[in-house]
């Protein structure tokens, strides 16, 4: 099932045809995501569980005859695009939007698959820049596209691959696989738990009770970058240290019996990711079962972590958890989501508790903080696919 308004459809058909002077032939769409548990356990060859939101980016498509693709960006003013799929593909000069676009096409060009040109309009819901993952379901909304207009022998994993292929190298955006393929994969009222080693996935089913609630701290997130090399850079020491590949690769209790050999600072930050990589598999079987009281301690000692260990939290994301925590006792866990450093909380909890929490968090978080919250209701959706009427 595609939760996309009717209402968000005529208005990109209407566009289509404005510009294009024909109604599209078929509409796909890919969502953005939100990971629930396993935060910087990706780089490190662990494993995670995120699951795709009903926040999509939307696209409406006609195949052409010949080798010219062009574009419109509806949330960019209506800027367009046009390139030949006969020439070398190149990042466009000034619009960023365009490279994510550009980039998925030559990505499936160096694969060796063949396939012609389309007329497009894109729009999306996707929050941007609240770690929602909008460019990675721009990358594989666009993959799914020509996946299913030119019959491409690829599977969905490939669409993800593909997709992080083309913002690692044609963007130049360093990013791990989960948001893609989770947007790839996703399934309506699942969870992905996916290992970032072998790629393998697995849908974990959630209670259907349970909605997924995102909060935007609005705290921008000042020196992520240099201050998430240095964690990288640190959980890289601490796995060279202790003779193994990755961090994925030492249990708990192996880790805590090495503690001597680690730098006390490399030993924390390996304890978080370690410790959340198997609070994660732990997580995954409380969901599936419906444990929400599992589900809350996991939760809780997830950001407890992030936030002693790997010390990437700031004082408004844990002012909103702690709140948060309080409100929810055990039917509900909470936990920052994403790199650190500001952005956004998750939460899982009871329906007929998500509005005393919206409720609760506008009272209290901006006389807190100063600052005002963005709150997103959600639910889990399916993974990338073709839009019915």
């Amino acid at each position: 099932m595609k939760i996309i308004s009717q209402q968000a459809i005529d208005d990109l058909n209407a566009i289509y045809l404005e510009v294009f002077q024909t109604p599209p032939a078929r509409h796909f769409q890919a969502p953005g995501r939100v990971n629930l548990i396993g935060e910087h356990t990706d780089y490190n060859d662990g494993f995670v569980l995120p699951c795709a939101i009903n926040y999509q980016t939307l696209v409406a498509v006609t195949p052409r005859e010949d080798d010219l693709v062009r574009v419109v960006a509806a949330d960019y003013g209506n800027e367009r695009d046009e390139f030949s799929l006969s020439s070398n593909i190149e990042p466009h000069p000034t619009q960023l939007w365009s490279n994510y676009i550009r980039g998925v096409i030559k990505h499936l060009q160096m694969r060796g698959l063949k396939f012609k040109g389309v007329d497009m309009v894109v729009t999306g819901n996707v929050p941007q820049g609240a770690g929602l993952s909008s460019s990675a379901s721009l990358e594989v909304a666009i993959g799914e596209t020509f996946r299913q207009l030119f019959d491409l022998p690829l599977t969905s994993a490939d669409v993800a691959l593909n997709g992080q292929e083309a913002e690692n190298q044609f963007v130049g955006c360093n990013c791990g696989i989960m948001d893609q393929m989770v947007s790839a994969c996703g399934a309506q009222n699942n969870a992905l738990l996916l290992d970032c080693r072998s790629l393998e996935t697995q849908l974990i089913s959630m209670p259907k009770e349970l909605d997924v609630v995102i909060i935007n701290s609005n705290v921008k997130r000042g020196l992520v970058d240099s201050e998430y090399n240095t964690r990288r850079e640190q959980c890289e020491e601490a796995a060279r240290i202790l003779g193994i590949k990755a961090l994925r690769d030492i249990s708990l209790v192996d880790l805590q019996a090495q503690k001597g050999k680690l730098p006390e600072v490399v030993y924390r930050r390996a304890h978080h990711v370690v410790s959340d990589s198997e609070r994660t598999l732990q997580a995954a079987d409380a969901l599936r079962s419906g444990d929400a009281k599992t589900l809350s301690r996991l939760m809780a000692e997830s950001h407890a972590s992030m936030r002693d260990d790997f010390e990437i939290t700031v004082k408004p994301i844990d002012f909103i958890v702690a709140t948060l925590a309080e409100y929810l006792g055990e039917h509900g866990g909470v936990r920052m989501t994403g790199g650190g450093f500001g952005g956004c909380i998750v939460a899982l909890m009871p329906r007929e508790m998500v509005a005393g929490a919206q409720q609760l968090i506008a009272e209290r978080y901006e006389a807190e903080t100063g600052y005002q919250e963005t709150f997103y209701v959600c639910c889990a959706s399916d993974g990338a696919g073709e839009v019915r009427f």
